[in-house]
């Protein structure tokens, strides 16, 4: 709404601007001028020539006689009948006896104008007049609230004293209401909240809402508190809504103060110094970048904007500017500020103007924009259109992260849920499941009370392992590096495939994550010692990574944000886990609970049937900064005639924590002796009790504690592993051997392995790949099996003989055909077998292990 005190004024709508202006109808020379017109023109932005052109106009004509017509005020307002927003236009006649008669004009699209109503006082309306829905007029008199509207025609009162009406707007479910200020009405009961009685008492005033459809009294403490009644001089409301019957509303406001002051829900969240005094009106904005902007208008004749992002800021400021209002002038979708600006040199309202939204759209009247040069404004448009596409790439990204993050929460309360409940099931308590609703999920079937049938079953599987499954526990530090080894007894160890160990954090730290990631490595020492063999993760084919990703326990441990892994020794029957000592110490002192994993196989007639999985519980163990600096599981290396008496422990640990490279040497000119007298006495080693073809380096500086293992397959070609904790301990040593070695030797690195024991492990695995493909199509005792469906049986079982004694007489032929077509059927039945989903994905999977298998140790074969 405009108040106007101008000849010419002006409206927006609908992305035009409506110039009202009142003149006198032009009559015959000498004719008495009884006629007063108010005329409109619509005016629309050219964005070629950047200027505003007139589309339309018209008129309307009304009887004067020699009263004074003048414009109260003007704007866009709902017209009950329709629905539709239009302009409105409030005007006075003066008449004799001090009676004023006001008019209230509609504008519609076709430039006709319709009299709403009209109305007359005995006074003149000069305090908060307001046009709302209807159209109705309101406004104040004498501290009363006046309104008058078309249904009725008749000027109405509210039951109210005010002194001042700050905003009148629409509220859900409530219609229209008119926020005001007034002298503090206080109780006489003390039903009233003290807080706010207190409140009006010190300061006097206090608001008040009074909703003109219902007349009803609405609280104003869902505005503003009642201590900014004294100085608050307009109010402008974002947002408001009913929630659970209780009002919640969301506004600026100016003060006298020269304060914006943003109010959420009645409470004051933040405030702003702007620029100039005596603010007297506030209005909002939504710009192209969805940026909310508050336009202030102060009475000096001065503008500012303020943006609201993380606090309110002032964003740019004019002066002289004789008014302001808010469209899309443009067409763009977004709304964008008219500043008009004061020119006593033109009479034309629009000479002077200024079109922006505080982006990338400004357009100022007075530059010369050639028609001929169109590059400019495409290169503009071509901007917008950029930076709006980037924010939505950067609202995008920003929801994307947000739901990341929402998903990493869930996450790791999966994984922490999950590691209590396998504490819980490998100590063989009762561990209760959290319901969808506790959380924050949906579920996806009904909740049931009882765990189901499979969970039962492992639970009774765990149970049945042996007492006395481990022979020993022990962990050794080296270096920044924890080792912590789990020794089985022989008989349990048997039964096991896929053993792996894993640590968990005691309970006490129930912030973090329990599971402690470990390192994966793979040991294997025969039980005379007379060969080492060590590898790290098996190293798949690219082509094959992802052939078994649901069913590798390789690529579950990937998938999974702390890993379990394992070192696993063939003779000595020990699991090793491996991690990283320096975060455990920031704890000062922790417990770990050690757990072992594994398939436990069950045997029938000397042929694997099955395997389930188990968690073993193995024990705890403790760690602390004290027995880290007493040196108490310290790895220990020392002489003694001539051998190294570390322990198999001490061996294991630093095995585990070292990397293996093994080299190829093989002389055609000199036999390799010189290899040998290089490791004892250059390198200064010596070799283990417990295993005489490794040897330890006792050599002082970077090469100490890297193990040697030398193997002559005859003269002139020979094996040397290193087991060093880096690669400048092996450049090193290989620095060292080179200066040793006959000049025609040749060094290869055998990255996979011999070839020999290559072609030995293919062998084994093409085999164990044939015989699954046999046993999985045709398995003799699958004919018994539920899950197989076969065709009509033969009546009879014919049994074995020789060849020679059936076809020695009548009936031995007519038997042998017998079988031999027995046979034929067979064969042609086991071809055409139907099986169940879950008996065909079991032989899929078990194929594809084998396949792997083969696939594996043939790309390490073409590597070597």
């Amino acid at each position: 709404m405009m108040h106007l005190g101008e000849q010419e004024q002006f409206l927006p709508y609908n992305g035009e601007v409506l110039i009202f202006k009142l003149s006198k109808a032009e009559h015959a020379e000498g004719a008495a001028d009884k006629t007063m017109n108010l005329c409109v023109r619509r005016m629309a932005f050219n964005r070629d020539t950047k200027l505003f052109v007139q589309k339309s106009s018209g008129v309307f004509s009304m009887h004067a006689s020699h009263l004074k017509i003048e414009i109260i005020c003007c704007s866009c307002t709902v017209d009950s009948r329709t629905g539709i927003i239009l302009p409105c236009i409030l005007m006075k006649k003066k008449k004799r006896n001090n009676v004023v008669k006001y008019l209230l004009v509609l504008l519609h699209s076709s430039n006709k104008f319709e009299l709403s109503f009209h109305f007359k006082l005995d006074y003149e309306m000069k305090e908060d007049i307001r046009l709302f829905p209807g159209p109705s007029v309101l406004w104040r008199h004498a501290n009363k609230l006046f309104y008058i509207s078309p249904d009725t025609c008749t000027i109405l009162s509210a039951p109210v004293q005010l002194s001042s009406v700050v905003w009148t707007g629409e509220i859900e479910d409530e219609g229209t209401v008119v926020l005001g200020i007034r002298t503090a009405c206080l109780p006489e009961t003390e039903d009233e909240d003290e807080f706010f009685t207190s409140d009006r008492a010190i300061w006097g005033s206090e608001f008040f809402a009074y909703a003109i459809e219902t007349q009803k009294m609405l609280p104003g403490t869902c505005f503003m508190p009642h201590a900014y009644s004294r100085v608050v001089s307009s109010v402008c409301v974002c947002k408001n809504e009913m929630l659970k019957k209780q009002l919640r509303v969301s506004l600026v406001a100016v003060t006298q103060k020269n304060q914006l002051i943003w109010f959420q829900d009645g409470l004051p969240k933040g405030v702003c110094e702007l620029p100039y005094e005596k603010p007297y009106s506030v209005r909002t904005a939504v710009t192209s970048s969805k940026d909310l902007l508050f336009i202030v208008s102060f009475a000096s004749g001065n503008t500012c904007a303020v943006q609201r992002r993380d606090s309110l800021q002032v964003a740019s400021k004019w002066q002289k500017v004789k008014s302001v209002v808010v469209d899309d002038f443009i067409g763009c979708g977004s709304e964008q500020l008219l500043l008009l600006f004061k020119d006593d040199s033109n009479t034309d309202v629009l000479s002077m103007f200024k079109i922006t939204d505080l982006g990338e759209i400004n357009y100022v009247s007075g530059i010369n924009y050639k028609p001929n040069v169109p590059a400019a404004e495409g290169l503009q448009e071509n901007g917008l259109l950029t930076v709006q596409a980037l924010e939505r790439r950067l609202q995008a990204g920003c929801t994307s992260v947000r739901e990341l993050q929402q998903h990493l929460r869930l996450k790791k309360r999966v994984i922490l849920q999950s590691c209590r409940a396998l504490i819980d099931l490998v100590e063989e308590r009762a561990h209760i499941l959290p319901t969808a609703r506790e959380e924050g999920l949906v579920s996806l079937w009904d909740d049931v009370e009882n765990p189901p049938h499979s969970l039962s079953k492992e639970t009774s599987l765990a149970s049945k392992v042996p007492e006395h499954f481990i022979e020993k526990m022990w962990q050794r530090v080296v270096g920044d590096s924890l080792v912590v080894g789990v020794k089985l007894t022989e008989s349990f160890y048997l039964s096991l495939s896929d053993v792996s160990l894993s640590l968990v954090m005691d309970q006490e730290f129930s912030l973090i994550s329990p599971i402690i990631e470990c390192r994966n490595k793979i040991i294997k020492l025969n039980k005379a010692f007379s060969a080492l063999a060590v590898s790290s993760c098996q190293i798949e084919p690219p082509p094959k990574k992802m052939k078994l990703d649901l069913h590798s326990k390789n690529d579950l441990n990937k998938e999974a944000p702390e890993k379990c892994s394992r070192v696993q020794l063939d003779g000595e029957k020990t699991v090793v886990a491996v991690t990283s000592l320096s975060p455990l110490l920031a704890f000062h002192r922790v417990c770990c609970i050690v757990l072992l994993h594994a398939k436990k196989q069950k045997h029938w007639n000397g042929s694997l049937q099955e395997s389930k999985k188990i968690s073993v519980l193995c024990g705890k163990i403790l760690l602390s900064l004290e027995d880290i600096s007493t040196g108490k599981y310290s790895v220990k290396m020392q002489r003694d005639n001539n051998y190294c008496t570390g322990s198999m422990e001490d061996i294991l640990a630093v095995l585990a924590v070292s990397v293996r490279f093994s080299f190829q040497i093989v002389s055609s000119d000199w036999t390799l002796t010189p290899v040998n007298s290089w490791l004892l006495r250059e390198m200064e080693c010596t070799p283990f009790k417990a295993c005489h073809d490794n040897i330890f380096c006792h050599k002082a500086g970077n090469v100490y504690g890297t193990i040697f293992n030398w193997s002559l397959k005859h003269p002139f070609e020979g094996v040397l592993t290193l087991f060093c904790r880096n690669l400048t301990v092996l450049f090193q040593c290989l620095h060292s051997l080179t200066r040793i070695l006959p000049p025609s030797c040749d060094v290869k690195l055998l990255r996979y392995g011999s070839k020999s024991l290559l072609i030995e492990q293919l062998a084994l695995a093409l085999e164990k790949e044939m015989l699954t493909w046999r046993n999985s199509f045709f398995p003799k005792e699958s004919k018994a099996d539920n899950s197989l469906t076969w065709g009509n049986e033969p009546d009879k079982k014919i049994n074995d003989a020789p060849l020679a004694s059936l076809l020695g007489s009548v009936e031995g032929v007519q038997q042998f055909r017998k079988k031999l077509q027995s046979e034929r059927e067979e064969c042609v039945q086991s071809m055409n077998q139907t099986m169940n989903g879950a008996l065909y994905q079991e032989i899929t999977l078990k194929i594809a292990e084998a396949q792997l298998s083969s696939d594996r140790i043939v790309w390490r074969l073409s590597k070597s």
